[in-house]
């Protein structure tokens, strides 16, 4: 995973909590911020599918490399 996108999923997932939680007070919130939950959630998939899919396209792409080099 590029580091970029390990900042981006630290956030996210440090987002988590202070949805449930408040920040300044440290207290539960009586209504939890469930946009934001879910919000964090889709984040973090999106960033494990497209770091799977380009892994997966750099592995072919090495693959046909070594086939060609015979």
């Amino acid at each position: 995973m590029d580091k970029y996108l390990m900042v981006v999923m630290i956030f996210l997932i440090v987002t988590i909590p202070i949805a449930f939680i408040s920040p300044t007070t440290g207290t539960m919130y009586d209504q939890p911020l469930i946009p934001l939950f879910y919000t964090a959630i889709a984040g973090i998939s999106i960033i494990v599918i497209y770091s799977s899919y380009k892994e997966r396209k750099q592995k072919q792409k090495d693959k046909l490399n070594r086939r060609t080099k015979k």
